[in-house]
């Protein structure tokens, strides 16, 4: 790997990676670090250009991302995993699901997307013009980075989820910005999935940090 991923890790078990949203770092999902380490190996990690860790060279893409979470796995020597991403963090967890899922032990992501049409209109709307704007005054400008993962990615063809058969929860929060009708459209195309809707907005991981955490331990501990 070009660069050396920032990463906290605390608790033994099975494997619980963490992974943030745009923008954000591993401290986003402290609450579920805090929580499962009573019961697993929890490893929350800051995504390239996040937190502490670097940039690099490498493209600043979700596939990308996808590809540093395998690296960071080989070198820790971590067989199988299972994954908690939220927003970007799950879209990443998608990406890398539809690739590596041999090395998923169960998946969960919250508020993640298939492509930026999946994020409520006038959400999309207000991020587009914002990367228009910065685009022209900053390209290289790592907000300019962070608003075009926005706007442009993921790419994820609903077809292609098919291919998951890791046991899968796909959670959002009912005020979300993405689009309730294409969580739901997650959930239905792969086929070992659960939906969870929470009260609150994208941020429930954080907002609503005890109902998410519950949701979530009664889909490990049950399937």
């Amino acid at each position: 790997m070009d660069i050396r991923i920032n990463y906290e890790e605390k608790g033994t078990g099975d494997t619980l990676i963490l992974l943030h949203g745009n923008g954000g770092s591993l401290r986003s999902l402290k609450r579920q670090a805090e929580y499962f380490a009573d019961k697993y190996r929890v490893i929350a990690l800051d995504t390239r250009g996040h937190g502490k860790s670097p940039r690099g060279d490498r493209p600043f893409t979700i596939k990308q991302f996808a590809e540093d979470l395998h690296e960071f796995m080989l070198e820790k020597s971590i067989k199988k995993a299972s994954l908690l991403g939220f927003s970007d963090g799950g879209n990443i967890a998608l990406t890398f699901a539809l690739k590596y899922q041999e090395m998923i032990d169960k998946l969960i992501i919250c508020g993640a997307n298939l492509l930026p049409e999946g994020i409520v209109p006038r959400e999309l709307a207000v991020r587009k013009k914002a990367y228009s704007l910065w685009n022209r005054l900053a390209p290289q400008s790592r907000r300019t980075q962070l608003l075009k993962l926005i706007v442009r990615e993921p790419d994820i063809s609903p077809g292609e989820l098919n291919k998951i058969k890791v046991p899968v929860l796909v959670a959002a929060g009912t005020r979300d910005m993405i689009r309730k009708e294409h969580t739901r459209l997650i959930h239905d195309s792969i086929p070992c999935s659960r939906i969870a809707f929470i009260e609150g907005s994208h941020l429930i991981p954080m907002t609503k940090a005890k109902a998410f955490n519950k949701i979530v331990e009664d889909f490990l501990v049950t399937t």
